[in-house]
């Protein structure tokens, strides 16, 4: 069967090529099972790119990431690349493809298996069912903004200065996200910022509710303060169904609610860009762990936030529901069965190396796929 589905893989730094080879087999599984295929390149990213090339990101990848399907992404960043000027660092490589790719809507769920209840830091009877979706912006706001840097100070001393801004334009266009996924779950958003000491936090508040109101009357729509929010979802997370914030908030609550689900291992993103004129997003999904370099090479990175980042791009990006369903229950049948990497063992389970864990999932998925 023809390749009919571009993807791009960057593995990149740490244990993102380890979790990648895993997404990689699973790949090679639908193309021989499930006649889905993909024309797949692989190239590099962070410090892998810096070490071969001198740069985080070549315009060579670049390019390819606006041509292809999907981007499919590891980690990056690493110890020795920590010298580097910041502009140099691995991590602007990932910022570039957020960047250009006009990546603005952020979406992480955060999903408790049935199976990793227990798992959590809180207790089994807050997070048994949890499922809820964080969208964050993820090209304005105080990462991108202007005027940034580090200056000299008149007779000593240094300031530090970073730009909180974000436009009508920008917030409607994730806040659309928002309402338009909320509608397939169940109806109601929260949208989190800081209006009660910060004016982009009231223009954030002012152009979510008026978009509600022009566009969306049926759905839900409450507000929530980013503090109070941090709170609530240890408190209470499943009053939760959809949040939708800013960059700086949905990155810093995000990785809280991570932690709901027993580690950041289990956790896959999407990062979407606008349609186009076919209704075509560009997009790049990529597990929610960093490089972890303390573990990189001893084969016990979990590789289901990679792998789910997948089943998420399958959905997203192909429309294929059920595929990607097919993914996710083959995740809970490994859960279920007991097989545990080092980030989520548990007493009386059995712990598996990386790759372990990969094959599991494809035979799991033989027995889902009769």
């Amino acid at each position: 069967m023809a390749a009919n589905k571009k993807l791009l893989i960057l593995p990149g730094d740490g244990i993102g090529p380890e979790v990648m080879a895993e997404v990689s087999r699973v790949i090679d599984w639908l193309d021989a099972k499930r006649r889905v295929t993909f024309e797949v390149s692989e190239g590099l990213v962070g410090g892998a790119s810096i070490d071969a090339h001198g740069t985080p990101l070549t315009e060579e990848t670049m390019a390819e990431a606006h041509s292809v399907d999907a981007v499919l992404m590891g980690a990056c960043g690493g110890p020795e690349w920590d010298d580097l000027p910041f502009e140099q660092k691995p991590e602007r490589g990932l910022l570039r493809l957020r960047k250009e790719m006009d990546l603005f809507a952020n979406l992480r769920p955060a999903v408790v298996f049935d199976a990793l209840a227990d798992a959590s830091s809180l207790k089994t009877e807050v997070v048994r069912g949890l499922d809820i979706l964080i969208i964050r912006e993820l090209t304005g706001g105080i990462y991108f903004g202007e005027p940034r840097g580090i200056e000299d100070l008149p007779g000593g001393g240094r300031r530090g200065i970073n730009t909180q801004v974000y436009t009508t334009d920008e917030i409607r266009r994730v806040a659309r996200v928002a309402f338009e996924l909320a509608g397939k779950r169940s109806n109601r958003v929260c949208s989190v910022e800081k209006a009660n000491v910060m004016e982009s936090g009231v223009l954030w508040r002012q152009e979510v509710q008026a978009l509600h109101d022009e566009e969306y009357p049926d759905l839900e729509l409450s507000h929530m303060y980013a503090d109070n929010c941090a709170m609530q979802l240890v408190r209470e997370p499943k009053q939760f169904d959809v949040i939708v914030t800013d960059n700086l908030f949905g990155d810093m609550l995000s990785d809280e609610a991570s932690m709901l689900t027993g580690s950041l291992g289990m956790l896959p993103s999407a990062s979407l860009g606008p349609e186009d004129s076919s209704g075509r997003r560009k997009a790049l999904y990529e597990p929610v762990h960093g490089s972890a370099p303390d573990i990189t090479g001893k084969g016990i990175a979990n590789p289901l936030a990679s792998v789910l980042s997948f089943a998420m791009a399958l959905r997203y990006s192909f429309e294929l529901d059920e595929d990607a369903a097919l993914i996710e229950g083959a995740v809970e049948d490994v859960l279920a069965a007991g097989l545990r990497t080092a980030d989520i063992m548990q007493p009386g389970k059995e712990r598996v190396s990386t790759a372990a864990m990969g094959e599991a999932i494809t035979a799991a998925m033989d027995g889902r796929a009769g």
